[in-house]
């Protein structure tokens, strides 16, 4: 079985990149403790969406702020990710005008990201999800077109997109001139965690990062051989659960408020799975 090399960083397209983020999303008024909380933990990767239906962003920035003029961290140490949202994911608090072409939506959105964050530059931008549930419009076209002008102009990293499926991610990858570097996609057990799309992305160099590894596999999760596998190597089932995805070469988020949880779930790189432990894990929850 191939095993990625186990670190508490990868390199992304020459960009070092922690192997586990921590997500904000629905945290609402605990977002900036929380985010703080995290970040005194240990987590130096932080994902974000300038869509204030889920987020506050810049509850996210100044966490950032204060742990910067703290001296806990640097800004190079920390990697943010942040993304744009089509008006029919947002509410009525909208990042950029309506009304505007999408191309000044993007860009409207990303200053508004970069004011927020308090930073000159966007580590990861992610495109939040297609405009539409099946196939690829021009929407998205235009709007990746405008995230691949942000790159140009310095204001973001790496770009990717959430939310996608396996025939979305296709057309994408043959139609853009810089490629997604990540991928972040809800990871269920039922389909052996979106192996087909996760395949997709190691055969084009694309980073895949799971959310909801842990509240969307609830039922899988409770298995006595997951428990017996977290028992044997003297960790929690959360633990084994995001240890089993870098291994699986995927970046995990995890968006726990327990600060005990928070320092457990960056605990996981002093043990690994058996070839035994990936079996039961691949096939839990499958039909």
């Amino acid at each position: 079985m191939h095993r990625m090399e186990i670190g508490e960083t990868r390199r992304v397209r020459g960009v070092t990149v922690p192997s586990i983020m921590y997500g904000t999303a629905w945290k609402e008024e605990r977002t900036q403790a929380l985010t703080s909380e995290a970040i005194a933990c240990g987590f130096r990767a932080i994902d974000t969406a300038n869509q204030r239906r889920h987020y506050v962003e810049a509850g996210v920035g100044a966490a950032i702020r204060a742990a910067i003029a703290s001296g806990i961290v640097t800004r190079d140490e920390l990697f943010l990710q942040t993304k744009f949202t089509y008006q029919r994911g947002q509410d009525h608090r909208l990042p950029y005008d309506p009304d505007a072409d999408l191309a000044t939506q993007v860009r409207q959105s990303i200053d508004s990201s970069l004011e927020h964050l308090g930073v000159t530059r966007i580590d990861s931008y992610i495109l939040h999800s297609p405009s539409r549930a099946y196939g690829l419009g021009e929407a998205d076209w235009q709007t990746w077109r405008a995230m691949e002008d942000g790159v140009r102009a310095g204001l973001l990293g790496l770009l990717g997109v959430s939310n996608i499926s396996f025939e979305q991610l296709a057309t994408l990858i043959d139609g853009v001139n810089i490629a997604p570097a990540f991928v972040q996609n809800r990871c269920f057990a039922r389909n052996r965690w979106d192996a087909d799309v996760r395949a997709l992305c190691q055969g084009h160099d694309i980073v895949y990062q799971g959310f909801s590894l842990l509240t969307a596999n609830r039922q899988a999760l409770s298995s006595p051989r997951v428990s017996a596998i977290a028992r044997r190597h003297g960790k929690t089932v959360a633990q084994v659960v995001f240890r089993f995805a870098v291994e699986l070469e995927m970046l995990p988020l995890t968006g726990t408020t327990d600060s005990l949880h928070m320092r457990e779930d960056l605990d996981i790189f002093d043990f690994a799975l058996s070839d035994q432990d990936h079996e039961v894990m691949l096939e839990i929850g499958v039909a």
